[in-house]
């Protein structure tokens, strides 16, 4: 028998918990779990020992995930993965439904994370690596030949910090959390210092610092590095997160899902892509312009790094915060110039906004850092945010992730072939 649609509520109609958990067909402990996730309002009346709801608003929570058990979704065609994390419209981002450049401004790198996997704020949380996991990831990674790619030297610094712990297979949410707050500054330890009077204390910024620049840090600069950090947090489901969530669908562990997000991260349409408008911003300096520069871009058949992306019609938030800190940043003037004249060159043609890409360049540039940096700023900073999105898959269906091929090869059955 086909299950009945309830009667409209009426407006302003508030109904208890208990009437909310019929409504929903869930536990009254579930309800609860949806005020936690700010999918549903309570107000506790004069009086009243419970809870109440708003019936309308419970409705149409009821509606949304009927749509969602039927198969629905408004990416009819495509891969859809409900999330909790980040929301992308209109030329903002949410993270947890509060607007990210807002956190990243004003809060850590390492509060925010914890705001994005727990929806607590912990002020003045810093990260600390056990000594194990630094010394095995270390050794791993200064084994490794001098010209390796940061992304690399990441991803062997993860397995190697794999190997000594022995809780890495416990998938529990407090289990993982652990990993996280160690697993991050163990990647940051294992990268060699550019300078000997390198401190690891403070902030994570502070430490990343040393190993990106051989320059000695000011304010303005660390606040840059720590708000992109920040910004570069989470994007909802870009490659690299894609990867993480399907090794966690398998149930791989915390630091196997990261290191499937490295490998996808190293491609030079996402993670690398900061490098290539690093050195297209040293190469306008150099020519003085950027009409050569950009011309010599398209005549390659190449689309202009830094610019455009396909979540903003217009500039990409995460650039336009970090534009506004570069201003207090010393030496970044002429990397922002040739930024900004990059864009206009461009604009002639194509009206194409700057992306966090060609923010991220200006502030390597500006801070005497290799054309590399930008990837492992990116790679750092997305570590946080596969983990959230680990911590969320590990909550689903295992195994869901699994797609189905559309196969258009030779039809069977076809000949043994040829010795």
């Amino acid at each position: 028998m086909r299950d009945q649609e309830p009667a409209p509520a009426r407006e302003g109609r508030r109904i208890s918990t208990k009437e909310t958990a019929e409504l929903l067909g869930v536990k009254p402990e579930t309800v609860y779990a949806y005020v936690s996730r700010g999918q549903l309002s309570s107000r506790r009346e004069p009086g009243s020992r419970g809870s109440t709801f708003d019936a309308k608003e419970v409705e149409a929570l009821a509606r949304r995930n009927r749509r969602e058990a039927s198969g629905s979704s408004p990416s009819a065609g495509g891969l859809s993965v409900r999330t909790r994390i980040t929301l992308i419209e209109k030329d903002r981002y949410y993270f947890r439904g509060v607007e990210a450049t807002e956190l990243a401004t004003r809060h850590s790198y390492e509060e925010v994370a914890e705001w994005l996997w727990t929806g607590v704020m912990h002020p003045g949380v810093t990260f600390t690596a056990p000594e194990a996991s630094v010394a095995v990831a270390r050794q791993a990674v200064d084994a490794l030949p001098e010209h390796t790619d940061p992304t690399d030297r990441l991803r062997v610094a993860a397995i190697a910090a794999a190997t000594v712990d022995p809780l890495r297979f416990d998938l529990s949410e407090e289990a993982v959390l652990g990993t996280a707050r160690s697993l991050i500054p163990t990647l940051v330890a294992a990268l060699p210092p550019l300078r000997r009077d390198h401190r690891d204390r403070g902030p994570l910024a502070h430490r990343l610092w040393g190993r990106l620049s051989g320059r000695k840090a000011d304010d303005a600069s660390l606040h840059a590095l720590d708000t992109a950090l920040a910004l570069l947090l989470d994007h909802d489901l870009a490659a690299s997160t894609l990867a993480v969530r399907v090794a966690a669908s398998a149930r791989a562990h915390a630091y196997a899902a990261v290191s499937a997000g490295l490998g996808a991260l190293e491609g030079p349409l996402h993670g690398a892509a900061s490098g290539f408008a690093h050195r297209l911003i040293l190469d306008v300096l150099d020519r003085g312009t950027a009409v050569p520069v950009v011309a010599d871009e398209l005549r390659a058949g190449r689309r202009v790094p830094g610019l455009g992306h396909s979540l903003y019609p217009g500039e990409d938030p995460r650039a336009r915060a970090l534009f506004a800190l570069l201003k207090d940043v010393p030496g970044a003037g002429p990397p922002l110039a040739a930024a900004q004249d990059i864009v206009a060159t461009t604009a002639r043609h194509a009206p194409l906004h700057a992306n966090a890409d060609l923010a991220l360049a200006v502030l390597t540039v500006a801070s005497g850092m290799h054309a590399s940096a930008g990837e492992t700023i990116f790679a750092v900073a997305r570590t946080a945010g596969w983990i959230a999105h680990v911590l969320e898959e590990y909550e689903e269906t295992p195994m869901r992730m699994r797609l189905s091929g559309h196969y258009v090869g030779p039809q069977p059955p076809q000949p043994l072939p040829d010795l």
